[in-house]
């Protein structure tokens, strides 16, 4: 087992910072093992030795069901403590003992299921040197009983975005002190592709042992070209003048691409005839696709999408590599443990760190009476991803706290928001330090219920996805129950309690309430499902009629400027690709499509966009229409405030009039259409 520190690790040092340490003698040093238990903590047992020898043989120290587990084992799942084993989803504090300083240890750990779940932190003079997750049915973990060195520091992560556009760059991430020695200063050093090195002292520091430092180093980057660029962060000088003490893990080198954005050309589609190019369809293995979502760093074109398959099976992907582009692949993998960890699939969104974020369609991912289900997070990397690691499959960690998630959305790091269709809410879910492929820690997860929009489904087949404007921290929400789309900001809401988290203990289990939020499309939607954005454009597909709707969203509600016909019914997810083009997914048709298209034109070069002009507005009793095009594809429509269509007419020129004396009073749109585009506008009866 990979010795790691995490999050919990760091925690556990502040709680054991109050407690006395054992007197040990000369040769000997302090031990202590906190164990945390998962949902079942009647299944596990351990015990602690000298190393080399087996479990029960000169026991030192042991702790959980000896009586039913023991060992052996029981042979037979136990679902019943009947007094024996420890709690569920607690924490118990061990030692402390004193035992040979230098002298190398063993925990076997024994889980009755098979499926592991217990963590154990082991501290050495009050410092949490290690962090084992048991993942199997019977496993050894070994340690040695030695006090960290003096100084020792390390840069341990660097959080930047795999892929950025030109211009300055700030050089940020975390070190981690695994020396004894607090760290009061230290030179910060990094070098871009092997150049000179950038160095500035940071100082007035009070870094403890084994706790981190979040770092932003004073000078920028400039990256002025594109390319790929390999960034080398390290430490030196520790509190002045001292040495590094172990240098094997003093760099940090991380690669980030410089390329071009996506270019937003959305508003081309309101003027152009749209062409549909498939691109991977069931001939690829594409069957059933809910929704797609592009590889953060967009030289690459790599494209992928979710496939929902059955419950029992689990879903799957399909990786299309240089989508759309010569040379393209379709590859469809599903994970060994997809029936659990990627079960019916409604969405999927990247995070700019290369991992990515699935949300469940089902009730229960045990696929049993219960309801232990939510969102997991996935490596891209080739070499992870689907590949086998332990008995929890590939993926990186599981937050089972939203049954029938019908949408997701990514903020930051590992940071995604989820559409909780059985608890009808928004939940933050913040999978913290991922675990590590296959492995079962799920305590530093950090949930927040958002309670003020109550969200609701129509159909656990057609998802209701939700995208987040980074910029601007608004996130919208497709609600399919009702056929709007909503608006939240997300920097607004307060605690107002907590909830009780289901079957797995978690750092944060919060209700926020008090959020700024509104309807935000409330009108012409059948069954809105897709939703994308880019600068001042959302885009809605409408699952019933096959439109992709585009709005204005830059107002306090979003206005209708366009809309393309696939004429296809089962859109689901859309995405504005890295060419800037609409991308969207056919549940019916079992297709991944591509929207091109053909800007109108007269003559040779100049480009006209068609016009809707109207008068009076407001209206009275005649309304006055004029396009500056018409051809036999042009029609105009009146709906109502709430979609209803009142009228459908075809244009026979470019003048035409209206009577809507027998409108009531109110709020219309007028819709002209032609060549599958639709220019909509308001206008008021009086």
């Amino acid at each position: 087992m990979k010795q790691t520190i995490t999050l919990t690790s760091i925690l556990l040092l502040l709680f054991v910072a109050t407690n006395t340490y054992a007197q040990c003698p000369a040769g000997q040093t302090e031990v202590r093992v906190n164990v945390t238990t998962d949902g079942y903590g009647q299944e596990g047992y351990w015990d602690l030795d000298t190393t080399g020898v087996a479990c029960g043989v000169n026991t030192l120290q042991w702790g959980g069901n000896q009586t039913q587990v023991g060992c052996n084992g029981g042979g037979t799942p136990i679902t019943s403590t009947s007094g024996n084993g420890y709690a569920s989803s607690t924490i118990i504090s061990n030692g402390p003992w004193c035992y040979a300083t230098n002298a190398a240890y063993d925990i076997h750990y024994i889980d009755d299921y098979g499926d592991g779940g217990f963590e154990f932190n082991v501290l050495i003079n009050g410092f949490p040197m290690y962090n084992f997750t048991g993942s199997a049915a019977n496993q050894t973990f070994k340690f040695i009983n030695k006090q960290p060195p003096t100084f020792d520091l390390a840069v341990t992560k660097i959080p930047m975005a795999m892929y950025g556009q030109q211009g300055n760059k700030t050089i940020e991430g975390t070190i981690f002190n695994y020396g004894a020695a607090t760290i009061t200063s230290f030179d910060l050093n990094y070098t871009i592709n092997g150049g000179t090195p950038v160095t500035q002292t940071i100082s007035g520091l009070n870094i403890a042992g084994y706790t981190s430092y979040q770092f932003s180093h004073p000078i920028l980057w400039n990256a002025n070209a594109n390319g790929s660029f390999n960034i080398d962060v390290w430490a030196t000088n520790l509190n002045g003048s001292y040495v590094d003490s172990n240098l094997t893990n003093d760099h940090k080198i991380f690669t980030i691409i410089i390329g071009d954005a996506t270019p937003n050309i959305i508003d081309d589609y309101t003027h152009a005839t749209p062409t549909f190019t498939t691109i991977a369809n069931s001939s690829n293995g594409i069957a059933l696709p809910r929704d797609l979502d592009f590889h953060p760093v967009l030289s690459r074109n790599e494209l992928w999408l979710v496939l929902q398959s059955t419950e029992a099976i689990g879903g799957k992907t399909a990786k299309i590599s240089n989508a759309g582009l010569t040379g393209q692949n379709v590859l469809v993998q599903k994970d060994g443990n997809a029936w659990h960890f990627m079960s019916m699939p409604t969405g999927v969104a990247f995070s700019d760190n290369g991992n990515f974020c699935t949300s469940p369609g089902v009730l229960d991912a045990n696929h049993g009476s219960g309801h232990f289900t939510g969102p997991a997070l996935w490596s891209s990397v080739s070499s992870i991803y689907a590949k086998p690691s332990g008995g929890n499959g590939s993926h990186l960690d599981m937050l089972h706290q939203c049954p029938y998630a019908m949408g997701v959305a990514w903020e930051v790091d590992n940071v995604f928001w989820i559409y909780d269709g059985y608890n009808q809410d928004l939940m933050r879910c913040d999978f913290g330090n991922d675990h590590g492929p296959g492995n079962s820690d799920h305590s530093d997860g950090k949930i927040r219920s958002y309670d003020d929009i109550p969200v609701t489904y129509n159909n656990l087949n057609i998802p209701c996805h939700i995208v987040l404007d980074s910029n601007k921290k608004w996130l919208y929400i497709v609600d399919g129950g009702t056929q709007k789309v909503m608006r939240m900001d997300i920097t607004t809401g307060t605690q107002t309690g907590t909830f009780t988290p289901y079957a797995e203990p978690l750092a944060e289990h919060s209700i926020y309430t008090g959020t700024n939020n509104s309807t935000y499309v409330s009108t012409g939607l059948g069954q809105p499902s897709g939703i994308d954005i880019i600068g001042n454009r959302l885009i809605v597909s409408d699952y019933t009629s096959g439109d992709i709707i585009i709005y204005n969203c830059s107002g306090a509600t979003g206005v209708e400027i366009g809309r393309i016909k696939t004429m296809t019914p089962g859109v689901q997810g859309v995405k504005i690709g890295p060419d800037g083009k609409i991308w969207y997914v056919n549940y019916q048709t079992n297709e991944v499509v591509r929207i091109d298209y053909t800007l109108w034109q007269v003559g040779i070069t100049e480009v006209t966009k068609p016009t809707l002009n109207f008068y009076p507005n407001p209206a009275n009793d005649e309304l006055y229409i004029r396009v500056s095009q018409f051809n036999s594809t042009s029609t105009i429509k009146i709906k109502n405030i709430v979609g209803q269509e009142i009228i459908n007419e075809k244009l026979t020129s470019e003048n035409s009039k209206i009577n809507v004396s027998n409108f009531n009073a109110g709020i219309y749109l007028l819709q002209y259409e032609i060549n599958g585009i639709a220019i909509t506008q308001k206008f008021v009866k009086n």
